[in-house]
C-alpha cells in the first residue's frame, strides 16, 4: 500500500475527531460540516507536506485552526459601511409618481406668492448664490434666505410633505 493511500485512510479514520474539534469554533451543524470538509480538501491538497512519523491528528487540527482562523478574517473583511444600507436607501419612486409629483410640484410652484417664487427660482431653480439673487433683486441677503425657506415651506405644505422632505431640496 502506498504511504499517499495510507494517509488518506487515516485522515478518513481521524473525520469524528476533527468534528468534534470544529464545535469549538461553530455552534451549527452545517458550520462545522463546512470547517471539516475545508480542513479535508486542505488536507488532501497539502499531504505531501505531510511528515511520516509525526502527528497525524495535531497536523489536521492545525489545519482546520488555519482555515477557521482565515474563514474568520475574511469575514471582517467586508467592507465598511455598507452593511444594512437596503433600508437606508430609499428606493427610487416608480415613473408614474415622479410624473405625479412634478404635476404636485408645478401646482404649488403656480399657486405660491409671487416674491417667495421669484427668490425660488434663482436660488434653487437656477443655483445662484443667494448674494447674487440679492443683487438681481436689489434686496438684502437676509431677507433671500428668509423668502427661501417659507418658499420652502409653502411647498412643503401645499405638497404634503415633512420638513426633512424639504431640508432636502
Amino acid at each position: 500500500m502506498s504511504s499517499d493511500l495510507k494517509i488518506q485512510q487515516e485522515i478518513v479514520a481521524l473525520i469524528p475527531a476533527l468534528q468534534k474539534f470544529a464545535w469549538r469554533f461553530h455552534r451549527t451543524q452545517t458550520d462545522v460540516d463546512d470547517l471539516v470538509q475545508e480542513t479535508l480538501l486542505k488536507a488532501l491538497k497539502a499531504m505531501h507536506s505531510f511528515t511520516p512519523g509525526t502527528s497525524l491528528k495535531s497536523w489536521m487540527f492545525t489545519i482546520m485552526r488555519n482555515a477557521h482562523h482565515t474563514a474568520y478574517q475574511k469575514s471582517k473583511r467586508t467592507t465598511v459601511g455598507t452593511d444594512n444600507m437596503e433600508h437606508r436607501i430609499p428606493a427610487a419612486p416608480f415613473p408614474q409618481e415622479w410624473a405625479v409629483r412634478k404635476i404636485e410640484y408645478d401646482r404649488a410652484l403656480k399657486a405660491m406668492p409671487t416674491v417667495y417664487r421669484h427668490v425660488f427660482h434663482l436660488v434653487i431653480e437656477d443655483g445662484k448664490a443667494y448674494d447674487d439673487a440679492a443683487s438681481e433683486c436689489k434686496i438684502s441677503v437676509g431677507t433671500v434666505k428668509s423668502r427661501v425657506n417659507r418658499a420652502k415651506h409653502f411647498l412643503a405644505n401645499h405638497m404634503g410633505d415633512t420638513m426633512s422632505t424639504v431640508a432636502a431640496i
